[in-house]
């Protein structure tokens, strides 16, 4: 009998670790993917968790559709005090639901920005419009946008084929900006050096190392802006938002914040 007991207890204590090791374990391996979890990558997902996406279509013509993404609290498109509005617009293969996908617009409105992204006209859901025919139809374009959104100087991230937009209007209007992010844009040998010197608008010139093309097409000229900084996102391509994301969003975040 002591021996059937002996056995007994020892069976007994031998269920009760396998029991404590196969809770234990999950949470384990829990913590230790939350470890090595990039940063962005975790704050993304918390963001993208807690935000609201708030569509619809800018009254005017042309209309424009837009998309914007509100934080927590912040619903309505309201931004902290002190930081100015960011206006994305996108490239020839994309639509405002690019930045939404990548998570920019609610990762934006969870540190206090207003960030809207908007369908260019012919593209996504804006219908095509006559006016953006020529660079002055296109500079009155993003004037009614940023009428009609109510955003008054906000900074204006343009990736590639959206330069024809961008372009002309920085040199028109750059009073109205408040910043300049053009991403390896189209359109940069249109102008001079020194119409480029004559724009005070504070500049982040993003590309990606892996375009060889339109990147250090468009740094040659843009490199003339007064004041202008570059980043160079390693091991990404022309779209370089969406072959590195948490380095373009790492960067235009810095860029931001240096704002005033």
């Amino acid at each position: 009998m002591p021996l059937a007991r002996s056995r007994l207890g020892l069976l007994l204590l031998g269920g009760v670790l396998t029991l404590v090791v196969y809770l234990l374990l999950p949470a384990a391996q829990r913590e230790r993917r939350s470890a090595g979890t990039r940063p962005y990558e975790g704050m993304r997902g918390h963001w993208a968790a807690n935000a609201t996406t708030q569509m619809g279509t800018a009254a005017g013509e042309p209309p424009v559709f837009y998309r914007e993404v509100s934080a927590g609290p912040r619903a309505g498109g309201t931004a902290s005090p002190g930081r100015p509005d960011v206006l994305f617009l996108h490239g020839q293969a994309f639509t405002s639901k690019t930045w939404e996908a990548l998570g920019t617009l609610a990762l934006l409105a969870g540190e206090g920005y207003r960030a809207v992204a908007i369908d260019l006209p012919g593209y996504g859901d804006s219908p095509p419009a006559e006016m953006v025919a020529t660079a002055q139809g296109r500079v009155a374009f993003l004037d009614h946008v940023l009428q009609e959104l109510g955003m008054r100087r906000p900074v204006l991230v343009s990736p590639s084929m959206s330069g024809r937009f961008a372009l002309p209007f920085l040199l028109a209007r750059r009073d109205r900006l408040a910043g300049f992010v053009p991403v390896a844009p189209v359109g940069t040998k249109d102008y001079t050096a020194e119409q480029y010197r004559q724009v005070q608008t504070p500049t982040l010139i993003l590309y990606g190392d892996r375009d060889t093309s339109l990147g250090p097409q468009a740094l040659q000229s843009l490199r003339h802006l007064s004041r202008h900084h570059v980043a160079m996102v390693p091991g990404a391509g022309h779209a370089c938002y969406l072959d590195k994301p948490e380095d373009f969003h790492r960067a235009l975040l810095g860029f931001l914040r240096q704002l005033k």
